[in-house]
This record gives structure tokens, C-alpha cells and sequence, in this order.
């Protein structure tokens, strides 16, 4: 798992340069065609860096982004309205009988429709009228880690496109040194108190949101405890009443436009007792985790993944699980 956290920097700097041609497609598509909406199908991992995508396109654009749940297309078979629409497929294995179902549907409702996979061979892909090969190459880890960064990086340069932002485009260029530098060890305070936890909260606020959805399922996958991702603005509703003394919470806060409120989110959240550790570039209440610097906040909590998963690997083992075997779980799964 950790070999493979390591070679995402090394995937999305291949990434980058051969998804040009495909970019550049639809670009000039969007252009000439300007979607009213976005959708995106996606499952698990993918669907957290399709989370990361929908900000970045909403900030980026304009454009409103939406997800479908594929059941729409492979249980209950109703057509979808989709004129002039992009439907965006974010599958690592491009296998998924229902996110075929539902790119199948979305063509048919006259959407156009683009693959972000890592198996360009695939159905899905096969499918998609612009493709984007992630180039992670094989994982062999039932956690997707690579997968996950070159796919919420590829998403990003997706945004980047339709878009037309240099700004980003810049940012990802940089994004490769920053997740190499992104390998600091585990505070051991750290993980003891996340290792003798029952429950915690991941959170964020904008496109960190997605990085707090799935740093929650890696603590589920891997070291069978559980975690719930929220925003840092709905976490001050119903789920503040679970925090107690010591209750674990785990940000990712990049100095963007919430970053006062994150701030003040997690100022309250100290107040009701919450032990808490936060990846930022600012000096955050409790512990603050290095958040490297991309040059666009929007993608700098990406650059703090492969420090996020040498965390929640040491606490798998300090609970006694296997990272690298977690239980009734399989690589590729197939939903209908």
C-alpha cells in the first residue's frame, strides 16, 4: 500500500502530458457547446475525487455538477434528459456493469461523455466518446491510493479544461514535487489516540471535502474503525452532539476562501472537547499536519494524501489489522 502511495507523484506526472490530446477535446467541445449541467457517475474512491471535481468545476465554471446514482440505468432502466450535458464516468477499473448502464443512458439522452479510467481498454472506456487513461499503472493494494490521487488529479485537470484555467493547470504541474514531499512520518501521539478511538469525524470544507470523505472510508477499509466525513459547515449541526472529551476529528483545511470559517468551525469543535489534528498550511487549533503548497489552494489538501495514508496505515497496525488484507473487501467490485 505504501509502495504504491509513493508512485502517485510519478502517475500524474505521466498523466498530465498524455491526457493533452484528450483535453484539448473537449475543451474545444465545451466551447462550442457549453454544458447547463455536469454529471458524474462514480463508486467508492472515485466518487470521492468526483466530490473534489464538482467544486472545482463549480468555482472554476459555473457549471452546476451533479451525481447519478447509477441504479437509475441498470435497475430501474429510466431514460435520462441529458441534452447538451458532459457526463463525466470516474472508474479505476472501468468495469462497473452499472456506470456502463448509466454512461449508455446519459449518451442516449444526449449527453456528451467522457471516461476518466486506468484501464482505457475497458468497457467504460470503450463507451465514452473522450477518454482519459489516470496512467497508475497496475495497484495491487485493495486501498486505492495511487488511483485515488491520479484520478481526483486528472479530474482537476479536467476542471482545468473546461474552465480555461491557467491558474490550475499550473497548480497540477507543481502537484507531482508536492505529493513526493508529502511523506512525513506519522505523529506517534497521534496514533495511539486515533488507534484507541471507537469513532471519529473527517472533515472539510470545498473541494477538501472529497479528501475528507475519503480519508473516513480508508479508516473504515483499513483499520476497521469507524469514521464519518462531514462539511465544516454541517458538522456544527446534529453531528457536534457526538463530540465529547478527546473525540477524535481529522481536517483538511487549505488556506482558501473558508478558511476563517474553518478555522472558527474548528475553534468551536475544541471548545466541546474534540482532540484535534488538521492538514493545513496554517496554524490551525490542535494539531496542524503539513499541508504542502501547490500554488492553488483549491488542490493543495490532494498534496496531503500520501502523508494521510502512512497515517491511517500506522493505525491500522497499531489496532492489530492488516493494511494490506482487509477483510470481505475485493479490488474490483461489481454492483448492479
Amino acid at each position: 500500500m505504501l509502495a504504491e502511495a509513493g508512485q502517485a507523484a510519478g502517475a500524474v506526472a505521466t498523466m498530465l502530458p498524455r491526457a493533452e490530446g484528450a483535453l484539448a477535446d473537449l475543451a474545444r467541445r465545451v466551447a462550442a457547446h457549453p454544458p447547463p449541467v455536469i454529471t458524474t457517475a462514480a463508486r467508492g474512491s472515485s466518487d470521492h475525487a468526483a466530490s473534489v471535481f464538482k467544486y472545482l468545476v463549480e468555482l472554476g465554471a459555473g457549471i452546476p455538477v451533479a451525481s447519478i446514482g447509477p441504479s437509475i440505468a441498470s435497475v430501474y432502466a429510466r431514460p435520462l434528459r441529458l441534452s447538451d450535458a458532459l457526463h463525466v464516468t470516474v472508474s479505476q477499473s472501468g468495469q462497473s456493469p452499472d456506470l456502463v448502464a448509466l454512461q449508455d443512458a446519459a449518451k442516449a439522452g444526449g449527453a456528451l461523455t467522457l471516461a476518466v479510467v486506468n484501464t482505457p481498454g475497458s468497457p467504460v472506456a470503450a463507451g465514452a466518446d473522450i477518454v482519459v487513461d489516470i496512467c497508475a499503472g497496475p495497484e495491487r493494494s485493495i486501498a486505492a491510493t495511487k488511483t485515488f490521487i491520479a484520478s481526483a488529479a486528472a479530474l482537476a485537470a479536467v476542471a482545468a479544461a473546461i474552465a480555461a484555467d491557467a491558474s490550475l493547470e499550473a497548480a497540477l504541474a507543481a502537484l507531482p514535487e508536492a505529493l513526493d514531499g508529502s511523506q512525513a512520518l506519522p505523529d506517534p501521539a497521534l496514533v495511539a489516540a486515533l488507534a484507541s478511538t471507537t469513532s471519529l469525524f473527517c472533515v472539510g470544507r470545498g473541494p477538501a471535502l472529497g479528501l475528507a470523505a475519503e480519508a473516513a472510508l480508508k479508516f473504515k477499509e483499513l483499520a476497521a474503525l469507524h469514521a464519518e466525513a462531514f462539511s465544516l459547515a454541517e458538522v456544527m449541526h446534529g453531528p457536534l452532539g457526538l463530540v465529547r472529551p478527546g473525540f477524535p476529528v481529522l481536517g483538511f483545511v487549505p488556506e482558501d476562501d473558508a478558511l476563517s470559517l474553518g478555522r472558527a468551525a474548528l475553534e468551536r469543535l475544541a471548545e466541546a472537547g474534540a482532540n484535534l489534528a488538521t492538514f493545513s498550511p496554517a496554524l490551525l487549533p490542535g494539531r496542524t499536519l503539513p499541508m504542502p503548497r501547490t500554488g492553488a489552494a483549491a488542490i493543495d489538501a490532494l498534496a496531503a494524501m500520501p502523508a494521510f495514508y502512512r497515517l491511517v496505515h500506522a493505525v491500522a497496525l497499531a489496532r492489530g489489522r492488516d493494511p494490506e488484507a482487509p477483510p470481505h473487501l475485493a479490488k474490483v467490485t461489481h454492483t448492479a
